[in-house]
Formats: structure tokens, C-alpha cells, sequence
């Protein structure tokens, strides 16, 4: 009679010898188990864990970020992300930057009004047309021609999109953003730096995307972001368009007034006094119906430029909020490192006479030093300072 299978073996009567046991054939051995990144090991056996070996670059697929053992290195695995309700707003700085504007969008209203009656009864319209034209700055294809045209700046390929995606998908969990809120661009650059333009554009040059740790990538862009939720990248831009007029009419203006002064020298002092008497008249009167106005636009470069310099501190302090202020005092480091080297080349170049900065070109600089900069941070970096031993 055939056993059933999965039938228990039958008893052997008790005795007080107990029945010989024979040995059961085990499992097959299997082939041997291999760990994979990301795969659970296969009991049994002691697991050793062990950083992954890097591959080598001749067989990468692109230039490699530095390894995972690097103190900069952050993981950008997937993980649950809160939206912030507030995405974005308009601080102190960008208030700033909007009112320094008003003397040079006043100075571009009238530029507009005075070449508006060229057309007539059509002129209002032109004014108009001008005014609303600072919404562009928000419009996506326009601001994708900023990037493409003045910014000199590309879409990222495949392989650039995986390295800079993960990065940017922990930068913006980390601040509670909408990731699919702001386009990353590329730009084709040897040189450290990162750009935050319009309303919607995070670029990054070559250098940074491929030889960053990730984790300094991460404060790189934390420090773009910063610009963007902050408010400074529209409102410098809006700022700028509306004052255009202005600036392209001095400019000619100054153009006009180099050929004039050549042509009065002919004419000897008689000529050149009677020049400066026409353009010393159009500037007072100019200056009296504005009330003092214009005298504002000469000072204004400098106030834009302190404005600027806070806005930078201001990314900076947001890039550190997130986490990253180890990571973006690397960034610093490496920046200054890198004015050194330029700076002791010209000095070969000029003979090894040491090039001091004028007060004024400081003044007019848009980011601080790297000093500033650092002081700035010391909050955020007393935590991961290493704890000085009890004594």
C-alpha cells in the first residue's frame, strides 16, 4: 500500500532500545549568494557590511561624483516629503531691491512717455503695454529664453538629470517645496557656481554638478533656493526691466554728449562753455521736475549692491536652516581657495605687485567676502563642531 504523501512515518514499537535515527538528506546546495546594493543578505552566514566599491571612472558613464565615504556625502534616498504651505514669499531684501527701483522706473516712465508721442494717439497704449510687460518675467517661455540667450544655459541630459534630481528632490523635501515647481538647468562652465534666475530656474555649472560631494551639490542649490523662496530672483528681475529705458537712454545720452564735446573742442572754450551751459541747464531743470530724483540714480548702484550682498547672507542662513552648513562652509572654502589662485596669477602677470581692491569697487561688489560670509554661519555650525574634552 502506497503512503500517502505528506504521511508521517510509521512508530516503531517501544522497546528500550530506541530505533537508530539515519540522517536526512538536506536541501541542495544553491549557488552562492552575492550582496547587491539595495538587496536584503541571505541567511545563514554573519553579515559584514562594507562601503560599496566605486566604480572606475574609465567605466562610468559620465564623470563620477566623489565617493560615499566623503564627509560631504548625504543620502538622497526617496522618503515621504510635507509640503510647507507657504512655498514662497517676499523678505526685507526684496522689498529693499523693489524701492531702490522706483527713482530709475520713474526716470523709464518718462523715457517711455516722451517716446510714446512719436505715436501719437497710440501712446497710451505703448505705456501700458510697457507697464504690464513686467508680468513676462513669470511667463515659462520667456524665462526659458532668459536662461537659453543671456544666461547661457541648457536643459540637462539623461544622465545629468539622475544626479542632479535625487539632490534636488532632498534639497526641496528638506524646505517643504514642491520640487516640480522650479526647472534645473545646466551651464557649460569649468567654474564653481550655481544661478537663481526669473521665477522658476535653479542652473548649476558642469564643474559643480561633477565634482561636488553630493551633499555640497545639495548646498549649492539649498542656496539657489533660498533666492527663489525669499523672492529675490523676480523682484531683482522686475526691477531691472522696468529700469531699462532709463539706463539705454542715458546711455545714448552719454554717447550724444562724448560727440558733442569733440566736436565743441574745435570751436575752443567758447564752444566747449556754451556745451556745458545747454547740458548744465537740461540737468537742473531735469532735476527740479523730478524734485531731486535723479540725484538719487548715482547713488543707487551702491545701495543695490548692499541690498544684493544681504541677499546672499539671507540664501546662505536658508541653505544652513536645512541642514547644510557644513557642507556649504566647504563650498565657501573652495571658492576662496579659487580667487586665491586667480589673484596670484595676476600678480605674475603684473609682476608679482600686489593688486589692492579700491574701497569703491567693494562697495559695488554683490557678494560678500568670504569672511563675512563664514561669521555669518558660526551659528549653524557650532553643532557639528567636535565637543572640547572636560578638563
Amino acid at each position: 500500500m502506497t503512503q500517502p504523501s505528506g504521511a508521517q512515518p510509521p512508530e516503531y514499537p517501544s522497546s528500550s532500545t530506541p530505533p537508530p535515527t539515519y540522517p536526512t538528506a538536506g536541501p541542495a546546495p544553491g549557488p552562492p549568494q552575492y550582496p547587491s546594493t539595495g538587496a536584503q543578505p541571505s541567511p545563514p552566514g554573519p553579515v559584514h557590511p562594507g562601503p560599496t566599491p566605486a566604480v572606475p571612472s574609465q567605466y562610468a558613464a559620465g564623470p563620477a561624483m566623489p565617493a560615499e565615504g566623503h564627509p560631504h556625502h548625504i543620502s538622497t534616498e526617496r522618503r515621504r516629503a510635507y509640503l510647507s504651505s507657504h512655498q514662497r514669499g517676499v523678505d526685507a531684501t526684496a522689498v529693499g531691491s523693489l524701492l531702490l527701483y522706483v527713482p530709475n522706473f520713474l526716470c523709464s516712465l518718462l523715457v517711455i512717455g516722451l517716446a510714446s508721442l512719436v505715436f501719437g494717439g497710440l501712446g497710451l497704449l505703448v505705456v501700458l503695454a510697457w507697464l504690464i510687460s513686467g508680468l513676462l518675467v513669470f511667463h515659462r517661455p520667456t524665462e526659458s529664453a532668459i536662461a537659453r540667450h543671456f544666461l547661457h544655459l541648457r536643459y540637462p541630459t539623461a544622465q545629468e538629470r539622475q544626479r542632479l534630481e535625487p539632490v534636488w528632490r532632498e534639497v526641496t523635501a528638506r524646505a517643504g517645496v514642491d520640487a516640480r515647481t522650479y526647472e534645473l538647468w545646466v551651464e557649460d562652465s569649468d567654474d564653481l557656481n550655481a544661478v537663481a534666475a526669473a521665477g522658476h530656474i535653479v542652473g548649476v555649472t558642469r564643474f559643480a554638478m561633477n565634482e561636488l560631494p553630493n551633499g555640497e551639490l545639495a548646498a549649492v542649490m539649498a542656496h539657489e533656493l533660498g533666492h527663489h523662496v525669499g523672492g529675490h530672483t523676480w523682484s531683482s528681475l522686475l526691477g531691472y526691466w522696468y529700469a531699462l529705458p532709463g539706463r539705454v537712454a542715458w546711455r545714448v545720452f552719454r554717447v550724444i554728449g562724448r560727440a558733442l564735446f569733440k566736436v565743441s573742442k574745435s570751436f575752443s572754450c567758447f564752444g566747449v562753455g556754451f556745451l556745458l551751459l545747454v547740458f548744465g541747464s537740461v540737468a537742473l531743470t531735469t532735476i527740479s521736475s523730478l524734485y531731486g530724483l535723479p540725484l538719487l540714480i548715482l547713488a543707487l548702484p551702491y545701495a543695490l549692491a548692499a541690498v544684493s550682498r544681504r541677499a546672499e547672507l539671507r540664501a546662505d542662513r536658508h541653505a544652513a536652516g536645512l541642514g547644510f552648513a557644513p557642507m556649504l562652509a566647504g563650498v565657501l572654502d573652495k571658492l576662496h581657495r579659487s580667487d586665491q589662485q586667480r589673484t596670484a596669477a595676476a600678480q605674475a602677470l603684473n609682476r608679482s605687485v600686489p593688486l589692492k581692491e579700491s574701497p569703491l569697487s567693494r562697495l559695488l561688489s554683490s557678494h560678500p567676502d568670504h569672511y563675512t560670509r563664514l561669521h555669518h554661519l558660526q551659528p549653524y555650525l557650532q553643532p557639528y563642531a567636535p565637543q572640547q574634552p572636560p578638563r
